[in-house]
């Protein structure tokens, strides 16, 4: 009995021993099995690598594909992160054992199958990913910061004369949640490359859209004057006035009033004083020549056919453009004024430089190709000036005799409207008529004198509106004498004694008069 126990003692410590050294063998055994032939992950071929390596190589490959980058658009405004800050990671890990284990286990038989299998086609498996939804979130969120507000659409005039449109953008606000659904969503199925994904916004369009003012391009009618004759003062003027329209934007339905757009006329306002009409006779005031920018712009008015609401012809002719088709404007008194009328915005580019006055209104064009209009001036009746008109004049002394306004004719004329297509007149419309009143030369003449009897001469000569008696009174003043002499100062600084002395001109004064004064011819400019 001892001896059995002996050996019992020595074997149950060996058989021990055995099954530890068997089950450290097979342990090392399996660190060491390698995968076989045939067998890729995303790609990478880990036929004969380690369980170990190959999860290496995977990593590696996650982290390459990491680098590839996420752009989140909010309207047009683009925001990039690489999917590695997002935090990527390989999440299937447990393919690694099926791959392993993949024709080196299970028995002879089924060892043999995977083997052949392998031999006659690879066996690829593909991982998934799965990123931080906190980082997600906080990269959608840190979007909110181009939320805005819609912008109007404005237009401008380029620097070619033509217009450009410019604004008109909606205004976003970011919808965070849908956003990140988004985002999540677009990576369960990728599998390598960029991403881009357009986050959820809610949109409020602007009063004035682009795609509304995108519409301004077609030439619907323009019109040139010419002012080249024009003094400094008349040609401040024309270009104030002008800068003062160009650049209106009028949608459809809009009226415009050019009395109320370049008003008022003072110097304050960026006026001279220069020639006007006023009660038959031309004087100077601030805005002179005013009415040839409102006139112009009449006639790129007409011929962009849109609907003029207020227009009054010149008391007298103008030479700038033919008769009728004029457009006066006077602050409170006459207007020109027209509708929008079209289906789209209409945008008035003007433009007043070297002598040279144009307007031109861009619209959106949706008259036939084929009509065409041109506009005729038909004069119905003539009258000639007959007459002068004799103007005192207190602030001068006698002999001055300036002729401040040439004979105009008279005239009665109507503007027509003709319209062709293909070249062949199909109608004619009337779209004005016009009464432009016949007047005189007119004069004006000095009256001032200390001289009783020279101041009731020239009145009287004045009264009979006979420029030759005028001229006879100042040829004689020197004979007209007051009862008593006296010592005078005349305006212009020149003392005289005795009733006689000569200025600084060289003519023979008497009191304030000029005895011998040249009568001074003046064909004032157009107002």
């Amino acid at each position: 009995m001892k001896k059995k126990k002996q050996i019992r003692d020595i074997l149950i410590p060996a058989v021990i021993c055995g099954m530890l050294a068997a089950m450290s063998g097979a342990a090392i055994a399996a660190e060491d099995t390698v995968i076989s032939d045939g067998v890729l992950i995303e790609g990478i071929d880990v036929s004969g690598m380690t369980a170990g390596q190959a999860s290496d190589a995977v990593n590696q490959k996650v982290h390459e594909m990491g680098e590839a980058t996420v752009t989140l658009t909010m309207g047009d405004t683009p925001v990039t992160a690489t999917l590695n800050s997002l935090g990527l990671e390989w999440e299937n890990k447990e393919i690694l054992d099926e791959v392993k284990n993949l024709g080196t286990t299970g028995n002879i038989v089924q060892r043999y199958k995977d083997q052949k299998d392998l031999q006659q086609q690879n066996k690829e498996y593909e991982i998934s990913f799965i990123v931080d939804d906190k980082k997600i979130r906080d990269l959608v969120e840190g979007c909110s910061i181009y939320n805005s507000e819609p912008i109007n659409g404005t237009v401008y005039t380029q620097d070619d004369g033509t217009p450009g449109v410019e604004g008109g953008t909606d205004g976003l606000t970011l919808k965070v949640d849908e956003s990140v659904k988004l985002v999540q969503d677009a990576f369960e199925s990728w599998h390598g490359g960029d991403l881009e994904v357009d986050l959820a916004v809610e949109r409020v369009s602007p009063d004035i859209t682009q795609e509304e003012l995108s519409k301004v391009k077609d030439v619907l009618g323009t019109a040139t004057t010419d002012y080249s004759a024009s003094s400094w003062a008349r040609a401040t003027n024309v270009e104030n006035g002008c800068s003062k329209i160009s650049g209106t934007l009028l949608f459809p339905g809009d009226w415009f009033s050019v009395t109320e757009a370049v008003t008022p006329f003072s110097a304050e306002n960026g006026y001279e004083p220069a020639p006007s009409y006023e009660e038959n006779r031309v004087v100077d005031s601030y805005g002179g020549g005013i009415c040839q920018v409102s006139t112009t712009l009449y006639n790129a008015v007409l011929k962009s056919e849109l609907e003029v609401t207020a227009r009054s012809n010149h008391t007298m002719i103008v030479n700038y453009v033919d008769p009728s088709k004029d457009a006066a404007i006077a602050e409170g008194v006459m207007d020109m004024a027209f509708v929008n009328n079209t289906d789209a915005p209409i945008y008035i580019v003007g433009y007043a430089y070297g002598g040279t006055l144009s307007f031109t209104i861009y619209g959106h064009e949706t008259r036939p190709a084929n009509r065409s209009i041109s506009f005729e001036s038909r004069v119905t009746s003539t009258t000639e000036p007959t007459g002068v008109k004799l103007i005192a004049k207190a602030d001068e002394n006698v002999g001055y005799l300036n002729q401040v306004q040439s004979p105009h004719t008279g005239y009665t004329a109507e503007l027509w409207k003709n319209i062709y297509e293909d070249g062949v007149l199909v109608d004619s419309v009337q779209v004005n008529n016009s009464t432009y009143q016949a007047v005189g030369t007119t004069y004006e003449v000095g009256v001032a004198t200390t001289n009783n009897a020279l101041y009731q001469a020239i009145n009287t000569a004045i009264a009979s509106n006979d420029v030759a008696q005028v001229q006879a009174v100042i040829a004689s003043a020197s004979t007209y004498t007051n009862q008593t002499e006296t010592t005078a100062q005349n305006a212009d600084g020149t003392g005289q004694t005795g009733g006689e002395t000569v200025d600084q001109n060289g003519n023979v004064v008497v009191g304030n008069e000029v005895t011998a004064g040249d009568v001074v011819m003046v064909d004032p400019p157009e107002p």
